[in-house]
């Protein structure tokens, strides 16, 4: 299947939400001059019938006459993934309906794995086709019109952005903490004409409405820093200040990618929010590759929600493989909200040395890094003591953090020794009565999930 193919695990048929994307392998759309000309005498719709691969290789005819379900039965997720996409390519539109159909009959993981792959090519041959049978999937169609809208606009982004603009209510729900799906529309669309085309691409963003225009024009320009950082800075340069902020993030991030000493000489030249917010997303590429030498950049960063983040990137990945050095610098670090970057460090830490970041929660004073770290200790400890593990819990000096964390564990013990945990549930006087009853009614719904709170993110 020569066509990109796009991931958006978004649980598309299964209510989930979010998601994020494996591969795009380029694809043959049809050219546009300019986005104005593309939108007034966009590229005519091939037929159906004419959709369909000309060939289909010796592999994909192989995988064709195989099932679904005898796919899924094959050892290796990687062989399943290429073998789903050798069917699905040798498939016209009418046969990947006839599979759209079959997919609830798969268990939960096969379902997503099979689905966004299945929509992902039924949109490259057929998106129209595609979108109007997501309409009768209830809630699951509202997970799977952004990968049909975003595979629809990798091979043919002029059809698609005149489709969007035309049935903006299809769409309504989508994007970031607005609904599934995680980019609204118009980014979508934008990013992916970006990849073909940027300079239409940028035109037809900024023709759109006031509440899409801003969001697209920074996807074009994200887009366009991967391959020409210095032009994208100057089309950033025309953008109102929100926007510019983002749009400088964007590149940023995407210029200390292939060159850190460049982006980070051009982020000087910066100045305000927009300078803050360019550094903090360089110095979380260069901790990917250096956590020490993007710790040491940190000093440049004036306090704030920037700065917060860098300190939160760099620990994350200081942690992979020193998070006893991470915790301390942590520790060290001014910040308004360390709890966050400690999460990260114990989550790395407590499945490599259990013992050694025990010993630093008992090492540390009373406040948010101890809490957090403590909280996310309890949460990844699974396996300790419960009598223990709610001793420590108790340390927690935050009291709403600390009935939750008391609270889940005791919910965990319930299930191991219901009369012990009864005992210390009725006895505490950290827990009020409401907290109390619902440990108690111990009622299966998994416990410990309804006492989850921060340490668990």
């Amino acid at each position: 299947m020569n066509q990109s193919i796009t991931i958006g695990l978004a649980a598309l048929l299964v209510g989930g939400a979010g998601g994020f994307i494996i591969g795009n392998s380029g694809g043959s759309p049809e050219d546009a001059d300019s986005g104005n000309s593309a939108m007034q005498a966009p590229a005519k719709l091939r037929p159906k019938s004419d959709r369909a691969d000309d060939r289909v290789s010796d592999r994909s005819a192989r995988a064709g006459a195989r099932s679904m379900e005898e796919i899924m039965r094959e050892p290796g997720q990687t062989a399943r993934l290429q073998a789903l996409i050798d069917m699905y390519a040798g498939m016209d539109a009418d046969q990947l309906a006839e599979e759209a159909g079959k997919l609830d009959g798969l268990p939960m993981s096969d379902r997503i794995l099979a689905s966004v792959l299945l929509f992902s090519r039924w949109a490259e041959i057929d998106p129209q086709g595609a979108l109007a049978y997501s309409k009768d999937m209830g809630m699951g169609g509202m997970f799977a019109r952004p990968t049909i809208l975003r595979s629809w606009a990798s091979v043919d982004p002029v059809n698609a952005a005149k489709y969007f603009t035309e049935n903006p209510s299809e769409f309504a729900g989508m994007g970031r903490g607005r609904g599934p799906g995680g980019d609204d529309g118009a980014e979508l669309i934008a990013r992916e004409w970006a990849k073909l085309d940027p300079d239409a691409a940028l035109a037809w963003a900024n023709g759109l409405d006031e509440r899409s225009r801003g969001d697209a024009v920074v996807s074009v320009i994200s887009e366009l820093a991967a391959s020409d950082p210095s032009r994208a800075a100057a089309l950033a340069a025309t953008l109102g200040e929100g926007d510019q902020a983002r749009a400088y993030g964007e590149i940023a991030e995407q210029w200390a990618r292939t060159d850190f000493a460049a982006a980070e000489a051009w982020i000087q030249t910066l100045s305000g929010d927009a300078k803050q917010r360019a550094l903090s997303e360089a110095i979380g590429v260069l901790a990917n590759s250096d956590p020490q030498a993007a710790a040491s950049r940190i000093a440049s960063l004036e306090a704030g929600d920037s700065r917060d983040r860098a300190i939160r990137d760099v620990a994350s990945e200081w942690s992979r493989t020193d998070p006893a050095g991470a915790a301390s610098w942590v520790a060290s670090q001014e910040t308004e909200d360390p709890g966050d970057a400690i999460r990260r460090v114990m989550g790395n830490w407590v499945s490599q040395d259990q013992a050694g970041a025990l010993a630093f929660i008992e090492s540390q004073p009373a406040g948010e890094v101890r809490d957090s770290a403590t909280q996310s200790y309890l949460w990844m400890n699974r396996d300790g003591d419960p009598a223990e593990s709610l001793a420590l819990a108790e340390t927690i000096s935050d009291e709403r953090d600390r009935s939750r964390a008391v609270g889940m564990t005791a919910a965990r013990w319930m299930r191991e020794d219901e009369a012990a945990a009864r005992a210390y549930v009725e006895s505490s006087t950290l827990l009020d009565d409401q907290m109390k009853e619902r440990i108690l009614s111990n009622d299966g719904d998994g416990g410990d999930r309804r006492f989850g709170g921060r340490g668990g993110r």
